[in-house]
């Protein structure tokens, strides 16, 4: 899936070490050279894999795992995510702001021939499109300066062990196929893996796909017989596009709706997770009879989701109809999904205002 688009990293920068005094860096201890991946017994055991299953070179592969890095940086980002420790207000002010609106307005306009057939082929709207790439990389700013081959191992290999090891082992299992399919993905592509940068979770390309994602979703929108997400637009505009439609959207169904919430509201059905909102099937109707009730007029029999957010007013309640959910598609986060949603919508609000 994209995106993790999917992660973000840390170190001693050097700016700081040409800072110090020539006799203070002659006082730093000695540091031991970082043990080489491709020693390592579980990587050995992940190349006879690749080979067999894959018919990779096993000596090619070896010498690529010799230099692939352990990153603690990286780590440490994926402990500490915005979606987690901001609340809505906080993480609604990374991404809804001016210059990213403004900068929105100006790559729908560059690009408003791509986005238009995008549109018209897979029923996604062009701003919910540009919204996607400017959340994710700025609009192409910043894909990304962590060796995607790097990120994966660390991830698949070297995450800590946490109380939840049921968790650890699902993330481990994850990492480790999706360094499989980069892995496949650099050879389809007759790419170096080694040279290949993305975010600190190992998305790539202006839509932050990771590497399963790239192969089964990203699409050549441009019929160059390449598909390339990484620095052709056009193909990265058709593959967000390919990606929601492929995860359900609903050309013309709403996305949100803020809530009116009766005394004595059902507090057990906000925020609920996507297995457990998927067994509830509640509709409209049914989240009325428990207290939530939408602003705008849409259909009662539609499934929707009741959510609650902090605000920076308070307490914010919305309903997310299936468009609002296939979002989460892209990123687990309900604030993830609001941030595009209403970027997307200022985004459109301001291409309009400019062209009167």
């Amino acid at each position: 899936m994209a995106t993790l688009g999917e992660v973000m990293k840390y170190g001693v920068s050097v700016d700081w070490l040409r800072g110090l005094s020539a006799a203070m860096v002659l006082l730093l201890p000695v540091v031991a050279a970082a043990e080489s991946y491709g020693d390592r017994p579980e990587i050995k055991t992940f190349i006879d894999d690749m080979v067999v299953r894959h018919q990779f070179d096993r000596q090619q592969l070896q010498q690529q795992f010799d230099q692939v890095q352990k990153k603690q940086r990286i780590i440490d980002a994926m402990s500490r995510p915005a979606e987690k420790t901001k609340n809505w207000g906080e993480y609604q002010d990374i991404f809804i702001k001016p210059q990213r609106i403004r900068k929105g307005v100006k790559f729908w306009q560059e690009n408003s021939e791509a986005l238009a057939a995008a549109e018209k082929q897979f029923g996604v709207p062009a701003e919910m499109i540009v919204a996607i790439i400017g959340v994710e990389t700025n609009y192409g700013g910043n894909k990304g300066s962590w060796r995607v081959m790097d990120a994966l191992a660390t991830l698949a290999f070297d995450y800590p062990d946490q109380d939840n090891k049921k968790y650890v082992e699902r993330r481990k299992t994850f990492f480790t196929k999706e360094l499989e399919h980069f892995l496949l993905l650099a050879r389809e592509q007759q790419r170096d893996p080694l040279t290949l940068k993305g975010s600190y979770a190992g998305a790539m390309g202006y839509g932050q796909f990771m590497p399963s994602s790239y192969r089964r979703y990203a699409t050549d929108f441009d019929g160059d017989g390449f598909t390339d997400i990484w620095e052709n637009k056009r193909d990265a505009i058709g593959s967000v596009a390919n990606y929601f439609l492929e995860h359900g959207w609903r050309a013309g169904e709403p996305v949100t709706s803020r809530n009116r919430v009766a005394k004595g509201y059902d507090k057990s059905v906000l925020n609920l997770s996507r297995s457990k909102r998927k067994a509830a099937g509640l509709t409209v109707a049914d989240l009325a009879e428990k207290g939530y009730t939408p602003v705008q007029q849409v259909e009662s029999t539609l499934l929707a989701g009741a959510i609650k957010l902090q605000g920076k007013k308070g307490a914010e309640f919305w309903m997310g109809f299936n468009n609002f959910y296939v979002i989460t598609r892209y990123n687990t986060s309900i604030k993830y999904a609001m941030a595009v949603h209403q970027l997307s919508q200022q985004i459109a609000a301001a291409k309009a205002a400019a062209e009167v």
